[in-house]
């Protein structure tokens, strides 16, 4: 049996990161039976301190990206076979650009922009024993702001970030249009990328900025909904 780790359930999602999402997103449109277990004190028995990863069978696999290569060799060679080459190096450039920039976006509005960082550091760490319930979150804050300045978002004004983002959503909302998944009436792996990042925005339990230009549009919210009911609403 395949275990996922994850950070757990918070912020109204499956699990708050859009690379644990990403995953399980495979696993369900796949097919592939697995469990899940979160819980945020994972990340430091991850094997590169980071999340998620998989224990498939004694295999241990990190990074969302490697995972995902990883169970299409094992169990779901053909899983994209219905994609055209230049179908399948869209897919791969879209989803770096999610990973890579969009990614950075969506962490700028949780940890950097004062509206949602309440809330989310209530789901991260608000089970944490008092002292490290105000010490924590203090110092991954500070580490996640300085991470987030030394990639480059975090030299930007919060109006320059939403626009990054609006270029994303922009182009997402036409790649889509009104198919029923990215590419079509199939899913491929660029569908567990795309939901989980706009799931993040989309139907995550905030309200800021980045979330409200999210949900202006309609065929994206459509999307999430739809695969969110056939694939996650049990």
């Amino acid at each position: 049996m395949i275990t996922l780790y994850g950070f757990g359930r918070g912020l109204g999602m499956y699990d708050p990161s859009p690379f644990v999402l990403k995953v399980a997103a495979f696993l369900r449109l796949a097919n592939i039976d697995y469990r899940y277990d979160g819980n945020v004190n994972y990340v430091f028995k991850a094997p590169k301190k980071k999340l998620p990863y998989i224990d498939d069978n004694g295999t241990i696999v990190c990074d969302s990206s490697f995972i995902i290569s990883h169970l299409k060799k094992r169990y779901v060679a053909d899983f994209d076979a219905h994609l055209s080459a230049r179908q399948q190096a869209t897919a791969t450039l879209i989803s770096k650009s999610l990973d890579e920039n969009f990614y950075w976006c969506l962490v700028y509005f949780r940890w950097i922009d004062s509206a949602s960082w309440p809330t989310v550091k209530n789901a991260l760490f608000g089970k944490l024993p008092f002292p490290l319930s105000t010490i924590v979150p203090l110092v991954a804050r500070r580490g996640v702001s300085k991470q987030v300045y030394q990639q480059g978002t975090g030299r930007h004004n919060k109006d320059e970030v939403l626009s990054i983002a609006k270029q994303t959503l922009d182009a997402l909302s036409v790649l889509i249009g009104d198919n029923r998944f990215c590419l079509g009436d199939k899913p491929s792996s660029l569908d567990a990328t795309v939901y989980a990042f706009l799931a993040e925005a989309v139907l995550v339990e905030l309200d800021n900025d980045f979330t409200r230009l999210a949900r202006q549009y309609t065929n994206l919210n459509d999307y999430c909904q739809r695969i969110h009911q056939q694939y996650f609403a049990q």
